[in-house]
């Protein structure tokens, strides 16, 4: 009987040992992180003002790994997850593709650095073209948006009587003089800008009667709108007070303006407002005047261009121009 129940502990034991590794096991996968590769891809260039992002690049891992895929961000940028059990210190194959520049391979070390990879224009980019080149001059952007103006239509005034009889006590009955003394008087204004109307500079000012004893009670005339009103109170002689203000019509129009977009090399760099509508670029090519929509995705004879959309609508392009084509400075 003894030896059964030493048997049966012992099978306890290693049961409970072999639940508390599993424990373990549980506890450390479940702490165990991806380890993150981050970095840019951008042109391979020997001016840093012509390292110009390369966007939709197809960034990938190869070699025993399970192949982990991803593109660039307009900003170049790019992001790789590597699975569980990946450590810093091993080697990786990069591969970098885009239609628009030579295939590139490329072994790194795991770990923390940010990885920084230059790819190569295709040499068709940079072979001479047959004929001569399409030179783009007077390059700028023009693009339209809404303003609100306001226009002046008029004025509006009015004057109104504050009665009341001076130096009766107030033995309080209300309104009563600030200071509870005297007998007083409330008396009120108001008007009405119209349809699409607000006023601006309202004011109101006592003309007749013994002002010094009247205060306004409800100030309804200092802010814009197309109401506006006053309320007076008078504790002496009736008074009389002139209420005016100019009346505007707020009018939206559209507004075209023009900007120069920023050349570096073969990129052409702006950005537009989120309130910009109908963008498009006004250039000479070959001295003639040439007008050329850039749409949501933009496609243009002379240029690829990428767009990225701000959290605030902004909206920033790049375009590379195509071989054959240069701008003109």
């Amino acid at each position: 009987m003894r030896r059964r129940s030493r048997v049966a502990i012992s099978i306890a034991i290693l049961a409970a040992g072999g639940i508390a590794a599993g424990l373990v096991e549980t506890v450390w996968l479940h702490r165990a992180k991806h380890i993150v590769m981050e970095g840019a891809v951008v042109k391979q260039a020997s001016d840093v003002n012509k390292r110009s992002p390369i966007a939709d690049a197809q960034v990938s891992v190869q070699g025993s790994l399970v192949p982990i895929v991803t593109k660039t961000d307009f900003s170049g940028f790019f992001k790789l997850e590597l699975p569980l059990g990946v450590r810093a210190g091993e080697s990786v194959l990069l591969q970098f593709r885009h239609p628009d520049y030579q295939p590139l391979n490329q072994t790194e070390v795991i770990g923390r650095q940010l990885y920084i990879v230059g790819m190569t224009p295709l040499p068709t980019r940079n072979v001479a073209p047959t004929g001569p080149l399409v030179k783009i001059s007077n390059l700028r952007v023009r693009y339209s948006t809404e303003i609100e103006t306001e226009v002046n239509v008029g004025s509006e005034v009015t004057t109104f009587e504050v009665k009341n009889e001076a130096n009766v006590p107030c033995r309080s009955l209300k309104p009563c003089s600030p200071n509870g003394v005297w007998k007083a008087s409330v008396g009120s204004a108001s008007l009405d800008a119209g349809d699409s109307n607000v006023f601006e500079n309202a004011r109101v000012s006592c003309i007749a009667g013994p002002c010094p004893f009247t205060k306004i009670l409800k100030d309804q005339y200092s802010g814009m709108g197309r109401q506006i009103g006053v309320s007076v109170l008078d504790w002496s002689g009736t008074t009389t007070f002139l209420m005016q203000g100019e009346v505007f019509r707020r009018e939206i129009s559209d507004s075209v303006r023009e900007l120069y977009p920023v050349v570096f090399g073969d990129s052409i760099n702006f950005s537009l407002p989120p309130s910009a509508e109908g963008p498009s670029f006004q250039a000479e090519m070959n001295s003639v005047e040439t007008v050329f929509p850039l749409g949501p995705s933009p496609m243009l004879p002379w240029a690829n261009c990428n767009v990225q959309v701000a959290k605030n609508q902004s909206k920033s392009y790049r375009c590379e121009l195509k071989p054959g084509f240069v701008v003109a400075h």
